[in-house]
């Protein structure tokens, strides 16, 4: 389907419902359409996206319902969501800027390595942030309800890391344009690669390793591709996370009715940070009990000497951020200092 037609169906979906028989404008039943890259067997389409749509219906005394089409199922790739967001071709998305880097550069500090802490500690760090330096910003195109994290990226490789020097000259797929540069601080070849791409090219030699969650593993099959699993000694476990945005379309939530907006509010922000923040939490241990069930696989944490030759060798990263924000005109050290902060906060 074509762009316009997508766009005709997205504003059917607001205005239709509100029609009768007659022509006349009436209370009834909305419906938006949500769209995402993921699957609907993947842990955060059963475990958040389905639970936050019947949340919705519930608080609009099923006035308004969420219909959530899955895996690019209305056209387009994953890294035209946030355009199909903003342009009303669909109501609703989940996706992650990482895809378009630079799109929003201003929530890039909490991907930076060794910054997140928890899956819960940054989610909530996340909107006290948002209200600070996005609500006007990177977000303004939207109606945002809700800025997240997944638990984090940790190694599961074909050779064991058990030091920074273990990495020299692997290639390792990775999510963000930061863990790329990562990567190759620590003397691997970072690779940026879809998650689909990644059971082929484990199968083929193209890569040696990925970073990913464990919640990740078995929707691309790491527990029977590699062997070795890596995580970081001391207060952050893992290397680093991504951001996740679930925006809504300003148009769209312009267009509701006051009931109907409250069961939106009522089920956004910091009134479901916590829940989303948990949850993310808890899909690690499926995926962690499926990567174990395999009798080969080796675990690893990185001792704290090796940690701290990471994050020594991680300065670059930081130094080209900053490079990158200035040339904006925006002040990296300030929002990075402002992420830290937050976070600390929220670990207590």
């Amino acid at each position: 389907m074509k762009r316009s037609g997508l766009a005709a169906a997205a504003a059917a979906a607001i205005v239709l419902p509100l029609i009768g028989l007659g022509g006349q404008a009436k209370a009834a039943e909305v419906t938006l359409r949500m769209h995402t890259f993921i699957p609907p067997v993947a842990n955060p389409s059963k475990t958040f996206m389905k639970p936050w749509a019947e949340k919705v219906a519930e608080s609009s005394g099923g006035k308004l319902k969420v219909q959530i089409f899955w895996s690019m199922q209305l056209g387009g790739k994953p890294t035209q969501l946030l355009d199909q967001v903003r342009d009303g071709v669909v109501d609703i998305g989940w996706t992650l800027p990482g895809y378009t880097p630079g799109r929003m550069p201003r929530v890039e500090p909490f991907e930076l390595p060794f910054v997140h802490r928890d899956a819960l500690s940054t989610t909530l760090a996340l909107q006290d942030y948002g209200e600070k330096h996005l609500v006007d910003t990177d977000l303004k195109d939207y109606h945002p309800l809700l800025v997240h994290v997944h638990q984090g990226f940790m190694f599961q490789t074909k050779k064991p890391i058990r030091s920074m020097a273990d990495l020299k000259g692997l290639k390792i797929r990775a999510a963000t344009r930061s863990t790329v540069q990562l990567l190759e601080a620590f003397g691997a070849a970072g690779l940026g690669m879809p998650l689909p791409r990644i059971p082929p090219a484990l199968s083929k030699g193209v890569i040696d390793g990925v970073t990913l969650p464990y919640e990740i593993a078995p929707a691309v099959k790491t527990q029977d591709l590699v062997s070795h699993f890596s995580e970081l000694a001391g207060d952050r476990p893992r290397l680093s996370t991504s951001i996740f945005t679930f925006l809504m379309n300003k148009k769209s939530y312009d267009k509701l009715s006051k009931e109907m907006k409250k069961a939106i509010d009522d089920n956004a922000g910091r009134n479901i940070a916590q829940w989303a923040g948990q949850n993310w939490i808890d899909i690690e241990e499926p995926g962690l009990q499926v990567v174990k069930s395999r009798k080969k696989n080796k675990f690893y944490t990185i001792p704290p000497e090796e940690v701290a030759k990471m994050k020594a060798a991680s300065k670059p990263v930081f130094d080209q951020w900053f490079a990158a924000m200035n040339k904006i005109g925006v002040d990296g050290p300030a929002l990075l200092a402002d992420a830290r902060a937050l976070i600390d906060k929220y670990a207590k």
